[in-house]
């Protein structure tokens, strides 16, 4: 096995919401599939957080993160416009993943350019097929 193939996914969580963010821990496990690597979970209550975890990732040159999972919900910052602003400031961003509280916001999952949305409250086996499912991507993306 190649030192790309055995490494660890690296999966970033974003919500304000501590249940939010335990609740998707939880449904993700260490594994989501078995096709594909274990993974850890950064996790982030704030946007500022988050964008000082990317950018220190970008000055070290390590852009070892395989996805972005964001809270719509969250505030001050809603995870949508976190993922807006991903999209447009980082090279080759990894795919989005947007929890939304309503089926009726999908299009604004579709505007802020998220990959795949899930809704609140969090089903475990549709968020880990959809996670499974964006890690593929992410892993041919790198090896492309």
């Amino acid at each position: 096995m190649s030192q790309e193939e055995s490494r660890r996914l690296n999966i970033v969580l974003y919500s304000d919401d501590v249940t939010v963010r335990a609740h998707v821990a939880a449904a993700l496990g260490t594994r989501v599939a078995p096709d594909l690597a274990p993974h850890s979970i950064t996790e982030f209550a704030t946007g500022p957080a988050l964008r000082l975890y990317v950018d220190g990732k970008a000055r070290s040159g390590d852009h070892e993160i395989d996805l972005f999972i964001l809270d719509g919900e969250a505030a001050p910052e809603g995870g949508m416009g976190v993922a807006r602003q991903l999209k447009d400031e980082l090279f080759n961003c990894p795919p989005v993943l947007v929890m939304t509280a309503r089926k009726e916001d999908a299009w604004l999952a579709t505007w802020s350019r998220a990959e795949a949305n899930v809704l609140h409250p969090i089903d475990p086996f549709t968020l880990a097929h959809t996670v499974a499912d964006l890690l593929r991507s992410s892993i041919a993306r790198i090896k492309a």
